[in-house]
């Protein structure tokens, strides 16, 4: 990222940020969210150079939260920003009713101990899969819109999170096509389109469309449109 900064610069282009997605696999611990902390030995030689060349460019840290692969059977309404009791953080007495907003606390927390929760947060990527294997749980048409357009109504509202409130996340879907060439169902059908150019389902990012609803009893909010 420093070198690529660096040309950028000697090129005489100066509004270009330069960084990086993290998967959430750079973290050691993340429940509850207050004890958010960075792998061992990763934290002070990775971490937190890379965290001070984001505070020093005024560029952001990007992370890849995915509740998809974090929810059980019981956590399904909390991965999908549905209804649910919540997880209760007794260090912070805050009550997390949604697994994204918990899992962007945990980086928070892991940048703050290393005295960098002043470098912004953008979501690089997080989505989940319209289509799964037979009888895998969690994995259906309905999930999908109902994690991306709570996700989005949600990183829209200006909330935040409960240990970063009133904040708006510049946050990315992914993805924008299913890709027939990965490996397994749900990693083939995270997209918002087919190949075909065809929507799977809507998320409000279409113009000039015909709402055409699925017969597996979606909401009018899920409903897939194609353009007209």
């Amino acid at each position: 990222m420093k070198a690529i900064h660096e040309a950028l610069l000697q090129a005489g282009i100066n509004d270009i940020q330069v960084s990086t997605p993290h998967s959430l696999g750079i973290m050691s611990r993340s429940e509850p969210p207050s004890s958010g902390r960075s792998r061992r030995g990763y934290d002070r030689v990775i971490f937190a150079p890379m965290l001070e060349f984001h505070r020093e460019t005024k560029s952001p840290f990007m992370i890849c939260p995915y509740p998809y692969f974090g929810f059980n059977d019981k956590a399904l309404d909390y991965a999908l920003f549905k209804p649910n009791v919540g997880v209760y953080d007794e260090v912070t007495g805050m009550n997390y009713t949604n697994m994204f907003d918990a899992q962007i606390d945990a980086v928070y927390s892991a940048m703050k101990l290393l005295s960098y929760d002043d470098v912004d947060i953008v979501v690089a990527e997080t989505g989940w899969p319209s289509a799964g294997d037979p009888n895998q749980p969690g994995v259906s048409l309905e999930n999908a819109v109902s994690y991306n357009v709570n996700l989005l109504r949600h990183v829209n509202s200006g909330v935040g999170t409960p240990l970063m409130p009133n904040r708006t996340f510049e946050t990315y879907v992914f993805s924008l096509f299913n890709e027939d060439l990965k490996p397994s169902t749900p990693e083939r059908n995270f997209g918002l389109f087919r190949p075909d150019f065809s929507p799977v389902y809507d998320v409000g990012v279409l113009r000039n469309t015909q709402v055409i609803c699925s017969q597996r009893g979606i909401e009018n909010i899920g409903c897939v449109k194609s353009s007209t």
